[in-house]
């Protein structure tokens, strides 16, 4: 299974490289993260939002692998615990499928992203900045790989 981290936002500040680099980089073979930077759409000084939303939303899913299963990452979604996330990552290994995770911009996902979501995360009812979800994603996700391969990094 590839897990494919599909993102609004190009030109990363190096610490957000080096720390999703870092993360993605430990993932055992069988969940391989690779990272789709989606460029956002100019904001000029009275922008459309919703146009704005739309035309991220429709690069974001273009850019989703057929036959993905897809997360948003979405404020509104439901919060799960790390050994939450590794019965779910244990559930999409078993499954198969790639894995598409979506996380928008700073107005968030457009409406057909979520539509298009099977479920719906999200990581923290605290508001994140975008490039910072990179490494907690990756992060998070190697965690949950440890618990499932029984490595020592995550500890209760």
């Amino acid at each position: 299974m590839r897990i494919h981290l599909i993102a609004v936002g190009v030109r990363m500040p190096a610490w957000v490289r080096a720390g999703y680099e870092d993360y993605a980089r430990r993932l055992p073979p069988e969940c391989r993260l690779r990272l789709v930077e989606i460029a956002p759409e100019r904001r000029g000084r009275r922008p459309d939002l919703r146009r704005l939303l739309a035309a991220e939303g429709r690069r974001m899913l273009a850019a989703v692998p057929r036959d993905s299963r897809v997360v948003a990452l979405d404020a509104g979604g439901r919060e799960w615990s790390t050994p939450e996330l590794a019965r779910r990552l244990g559930d999409w290994l078993a499954g198969g499928r790639d894995l598409a995770l979506l996380v928008g911009g700073p107005e968030g996902l457009d409406p057909a992203c979520l539509d298009r979501a099977a479920e719906h995360w999200s990581l923290s009812r605290l508001i994140l900045p975008h490039p910072l979800v990179r490494v907690v994603v990756a992060e998070q996700l190697y965690r949950a790989a440890s618990i499932l391969r029984g490595h020592p990094y995550h500890r209760d």
